[in-house]
């Protein structure tokens, strides 16, 4: 039945969002139209969309997604050489229910975990 999850996550800048997804974390442009005040991007078989939130204070955005991968090492090399940062409290590391995982913050302080099942 269901089949596909696509977040929306709060932006304040298109242009700054767009950029960073694109640059830093490889992901690509989606669609065929450029909507104002709305974003989407794709990496594999993932999408994120974006609304525009231009009074957004990003020190009390709580937007989060879980992204699970199947290349997670692989994954974090690449943004390490983007020189993507890496949240201060999610480092690349074995968790104790079975997941390794890292996290990002966006420019919008949107948190980005990233994780792997070790089994």
């Amino acid at each position: 039945m269901l089949t596909q999850i696509h977040p929306k996550l709060p932006m304040r800048n298109k242009l700054i969002t767009r950029k960073f997804y694109i640059d830093k974390l490889g992901f690509e442009a989606f669609g065929n139209a450029d909507y104002d005040g709305y974003l989407m991007v794709q990496k594999d078989n993932i999408q994120i969309h974006f609304f525009e939130f231009k009074e957004l204070n990003p020190l009390e955005n709580y937007g989060q997604v879980y992204i699970r991968t199947d290349a997670i090492d692989e994954f974090y090399k690449e943004l390490l050489r983007n020189k993507t940062e890496i949240h201060p409290n999610g480092p690349l590391e074995n968790k104790p229910w079975g997941q390794k995982e890292f996290s990002i913050l966006d420019p919008d302080n949107n948190l980005l975990t990233f994780g792997q099942s070790l089994f």
